[in-house]
C-alpha cells in the first residue's frame, strides 16, 4: 500500500499504461531489478504528456541517477531540447553516461557531478522546465536555487512530494523520517501559497507537484 492511492486503484492505473520499448523499458526493469529510484511508471506517462504539450527547449534536472527521466525527456521532445542534470553519486553517474550514450542524447544530455547546493548556482541562463527529484528534505533550498532560472510561463515539477503518504499524515510518518516531512510541508506550503506560482498536487506514483510561474518573483512581491 502506497498510502497516496488505494492499491486497486493503483493497479488499475498501472494497468491502462503503454508499455515502454527499447532502452527505457531496460532501464525499468534493472531500477526494479537494482532498487534504483526512478519515476513511478505512471508519472512517467504524466511526464511526456506535459512535455509534448509545453514543448520545453531547454531543461534542469535536480537528480539524475541512471538518467532515465533525461532520456524519457529526450525522447519525448526530440533532438532540439537541451538537457542539463545534476547528480553526486559516482555509481550513478557511470550508469548514466553509459544509458545516455547508447540513447544516443549525449549532445542533449549534459550531466553535472558533484553536489546540487554547489553546482545549480553555476548553472546559466533560463529553463522552460525544471525536474525536482533529489534528496526530499531539499527541496525549498534547491527551489530558492532555480526558481528564478525558471521562465516566466515555465513549469516546475516536484516528484515524491507525499512521500510514501508521511506527508499527507502523521500516522503514515516513520519516526527518522521526521525531519524530511516537516522540511517537504514546509516547501508545498510555500509552492501552494506563492502568489506568483499556481500549483497543483497530484496523488499519483509517490505525489506529484506541478507548478507554473506566472511571473517574476519580485513582481509579485512573494
Amino acid at each position: 500500500m502506497s498510502n497516496i492511492v488505494n492499491d486497486l486503484v493503483e493497479d488499475y492505473i498501472r494497468s491502462t499504461l503503454k508499455e515502454k520499448n527499447g532502452l527505457l523499458k531496460e532501464l525499468e526493469e534493472y531500477a526494479h531489478e537494482n532498487n534504483v529510484p526512478i519515476v513511478h511508471k505512471e508519472v512517467s506517462e504524466l511526464l511526456k504528456v506535459l512535455l509534448k504539450v509545453q514543448k520545453p527547449k531547454r531543461i534542469l534536472e535536480v537528480g539524475c541517477a541512471i538518467g532515465y527521466s533525461s532520456i524519457l525527456f529526450a525522447t519525448t521532445v526530440g533532438k532540439d531540447v537541451e538537457i542539463i542534470t545534476v547528480e553526486r553519486n559516482e555509481k550513478m553517474i557511470e550508469k548514466a553516461k553509459e544509458n545516455i550514450k547508447l540513447a544516443n542524447f549525449e549532445n542533449n544530455i549534459t550531466i553535472l557531478e558533484g553536489d546540487a547546493q554547489e553546482l545549480l548556482s553555476e548553472v546559466e541562463g533560463e529553463f522552460d522546465m525544471i525536474f525536482l527529484d533529489a534528496a526530499k528534505g531539499q527541496y525549498k533550498l534547491f527551489y530558492d536555487m532555480v526558481i528564478d532560472k525558471l521562465k516566466v510561463d515555465g513549469l516546475l515539477i516536484s516528484d515524491n512530494i507525499l512521500y510514501k503518504g508521511m506527508v499527507a499524515h502523521d500516522d503514515f510518518v516513520i519516526r527518522r523520517k521526521k525531519t524530511i516531512v516537516k522540511r517537504m510541508r514546509n516547501y508545498l506550503d510555500y509552492i501552494c501559497n506563492c502568489k506568483y506560482l499556481d500549483t497543483s498536487l497530484i496523488p499519483i506514483g509517490d505525489g506529484v507537484a506541478l507548478s507554473y510561474k506566472q511571473n517574476e518573483r519580485g513582481e509579485a512581491n512573494a
